[in-house]
């Protein structure tokens, strides 16, 4: 990554701190350097480069060779380089710097109080790109035109701002203006700034626009503010993200480890989902029931200025409606969303490609990234071997992301979402043409799920229709999940994995025989434990499967799966007589209707899924019978879990069926929350620890969105702490769904390195 952040200026100054003449110059592949001196000077020049780097760039290689002295007398940047193969990398989007903060706030400066200051260290890359090579003509900047002083910086070699892209300042850069759902003008500038901070400190609900779309911004210290954003956004419990204008005030809410404390305070600015501090301003209704909540900083210089003059914390959760992607104009808002604003804060510079914050927890002192985009994506990774092919991964269908591989590098989207609305898939397919718009990237290997449901799947299947020539290459869910984390950690060969998540499209002969049954599928697949490689994987063990009640509506009410379960080891009579508050969820008509569905086999897949064990789980205790957001039992649960237990539940394991037949009956005859959930945690890592030392041999591999669990990750971790055998959890990548697509990726380039037909 050297282009958009200060790398020529760096190379500009190195080369005349050693007395070396030539050129600097970027191109589509990176940054070319030509260098004249005696060979002294250059091997201290060359040492220098890689260890006085910029804060922002990185390299990841370096070719170089002798030429013909041409005797230039002195060292010059030239103009970009078009190329025909574009390789440089897109640095993201990186958060505003401490100089340009200070700057901001000193009133003698003359970008005092302007929300759109940034310099080569920092500011939008990304989301203000069309293409390569980054240059201002190739960005959303380029409707600016710089006035004098800004481009006196621009051209000044020795300026922190020397070819900033986005360099600008009051006089001829982006302006702000706020306006009201009617999209009546109300304020342009600071003065729209001050009516935006006015407006949330009355208890109003301002869309404001960040770098990679809008954030609904509320007063979180006020119950009325938040509780009306949740009636109005239909979003009744899923907590909503907090932004702080600076660390000590987050840390007055927030209880965080030096880890955390070390995330939030990054370049990249992620949202962390830590403990709550209990007696702090944050109000309840900010994450009801819920002991965890996901904090963040300011990362632009406008969200600085707000929180400012607000001078609390604020709700700060994406602008879109459920399903649908980030609203990146103004005109959406008002249109889609002018139900739940009451004025909206805009500027003029386009968001080119959208991008959602990125959501990380630490666990164990390491990062689990449950959202991978802005400040980390697009995120590029080199690979082992050059790649024969130009390979597209189009990912899954939720959470979803795309991988490119061309040479020999692989690059990963930032997170694109649920492809569950025509809106979202439309972000998808213009996700897409970014990509090979930005790399002039033409795809001769597509791969996709082996859903046949999938949105990306039947987009696979027409693009395939259409380009003959194109290979179409598939992969089962789970093992794309395990290929993942091989990938992140560059190990080849087998491994022994565990892919745990909500529902994956199953590989067997049930599967075959009912590819059209409820949800899409026969069997689906869900916690699945296999020895994988890069080209197959064999299948070892299963949980025993239950059946989902009512297929899709058994995800949004864990009473259904919890009720299945039941139906699994007990007749109905004895299900009738059972007194427990899952049961009493429903009418006795109910119970014996269920039951006629789950023996018929009626709307009621069979799953293995580890997901909706945990569903079940939960509404046994009582917890969590109708789930208003995904992984909610998950995140309900991890609070009820007591350390110092440290039984578990029976099990039995036999001919590749994991069966829980017993912890179920054990569950029935307790009362304590606390204790049926930690045993259920200490069972699952039991479990794990059993199968694992059948094959000592085998590196261990963990993937998939149930590995997002605190609890179950600490406690594997400390199950497998000094035991002298190589254990694997993906740390710079999504564990969950978003990490499809860089398995499907791995997958397919070494398909292609054998040369089979695909």
């Amino acid at each position: 990554v050297v282009q958009g952040v200060g790398f020529r200026p760096f190379v500009y100054q190195l080369a005349h701190r050693y007395g070396l003449s030539g050129f600097v110059q970027n191109n589509n592949a990176g940054v070319r350097i030509e260098i004249e001196g005696s060979q002294s000077k250059i091997d201290r020049f060359m040492n220098s480069i890689l260890e006085e780097l910029p804060p922002l760039a990185r390299i990841d290689s370096m070719h170089s060779s002798e030429g013909s002295v041409t005797g230039c007398k002195a060292f010059t940047i030239l103009p970009s380089e078009e190329q025909a193969q574009k390789t440089a990398l897109i640095s993201p989007d990186i958060s505003v710097c401490e100089r340009c903060l200070s700057e901001m706030n000193d009133p003698l400066n003359r970008r005092f109080n302007y929300p759109f200051i940034n310099c080569t260290d920092c500011g939008p890359r990304y989301s203000i790109m069309k293409k390569v090579p980054y240059d201002r003509p190739n960005t959303s900047m380029d409707d600016f035109q710089m006035c004098k002083a800004c481009a006196s910086e621009y051209a000044d070699p020795h300026d922190r701002r020397f070819h900033a892209q986005p360099i600008s300042c009051f006089d001829c850069g982006p302006k702000v203006s706020l306006l009201d759902r009617d999209a009546n003008l109300m304020g342009r500038g600071s003065e729209a700034v001050e009516m935006a901070v006015k407006a949330i400190l009355e208890g109003k609900t301002v869309a404001i626009k960040g770098l990679g779309g809008f954030h609904l911004l509320c007063d979180a210290t006020n119950s009325e503010a938040v509780s009306l954003l949740r009636e109005r956004k239909n979003r009744p419990a899923k907590p909503f993200a907090l932004m702080f204008g600076d660390l000590q005030s987050l840390k007055q809410c927030a209880l965080v480890s030096p880890e955390e404390e070390a995330y939030l305070a990054s370049k990249e600015k992620p949202i962390i989902i830590t403990a709550k501090r209990k007696g702090s301003i944050v109000c309840e209704e900010v994450a009801p029931k819920i002991e965890r909540i996901g904090v963040f900083l300011a990362y632009t210089p406008l969200h600085h200025l707000l929180l400012k003059g607000i001078g609390r914390p604020v709700v700060a959760t994406s602008a879109n409606l459920s399903n649908e992607p980030i609203i990146s104009d103004a005109e959406t808002i008002l249109k889609k969303l002018g139900h739940l604003v009451d004025f909206v804060l805009d500027h003029d510079r386009e968001i080119v490609n959208s991008s959602d914050d990125s959501v990380i927890q630490i666990v164990s002192a390491k990062p689990l990234f449950l959202r991978m985009a802005r400040g980390y994506a697009p995120k590029s990774m080199r690979l082992p071997f050059k790649s024969k092919k130009n390979i597209l991964a189009l990912g899954g269908n939720q959470k979803n992301t795309i991988s490119l591989i061309f040479g020999d590098t692989l690059i990963m989207s930032p997170h694109i979402g649920d492809l569950n609305s025509i809106e979202a898939f439309e972000y998808f397919e213009r996700t897409v043409e970014t990509f090979k718009r930005i790399y002039d990237f033409t795809p001769e290997v597509i791969v996709c799920d082996k859903h046949p449901h999938y949105e990306t799947t039947k987009w696979a299947y027409r693009l395939k229709e259409k380009e003959a020539s194109l290979s179409l290459l598939e992969v089962q869910h789970h093992h794309a999940h395990l290929l993942a984390a091989k990938a992140e950690h560059r190990l080849r060969g087998k491994v022994l994995g565990f892919a745990f998540d909500g529902t994956g499209y199953a590989d067997d002969k049930v599967n075959s025989e009912a590819r059209e049954g409820a949800m899409g599928c026969g069997t689906i697949w869900g916690a699945e434990v296999m020895i994988a490689d890069e080209y197959h994987y064999e299948r070892l063990y299963s949980f025993r499967s239950f059946r989902l009640l009512g297929g899709e509506k058994a995800v949004k009410e864990p009473r259904r799966s919890a009720l299945s379960l039941l139906f699994e080891y007990y007749t109905l009579d004895e299900v009738l007589e059972l007194r427990r508050d899952v049961v009493d969820q429903f009418s006795k008509d109910e119970l014996k209707l269920l039951h006629k569905a789950w023996e018929k086999g009626l709307n009621a897949p069979y799953a293995s899924s580890m997901g909706r064990l945990f569903d079940a789980i939960a509404s046994l205790c009582g917890l969590v019978h109708i789930s208003s957001f995904e992984g909610e039992c998950g995140l309900i649960m991890e609070a009820h879990v007591d350390d110092t237990i440290t039984q578990s539940f029976d099990f039995s394991i036999k001919e590749g069926v994991i069966d829980l037949e017993k912890m179920v009956h054990a569950i029935i005859t307790m009362e304590d929350t606390q204790a049926i959930v930690t045993m259920f945690f200490n069972t699952l890592v039991e479990i794990i620890a059993e199968i694992s030392m059948e094959y000592p041999d085998l590196p261990l591999f963990f993937s998939g969105g149930v590995f997002q669990n605190r609890v179950l990750l600490e406690k594997l971790q400390k199950r497998f702490l000094g035991l002298e055998r190589p254990v694997y959890f993906q740390h710079d990548s999504a564990v969950n769904d978003g990490g499809i697509s860089l398995g499907q990726a791995w997958f397919a380039l070494h398909q292609t390195e054998k040369n089979q037909e695909v």
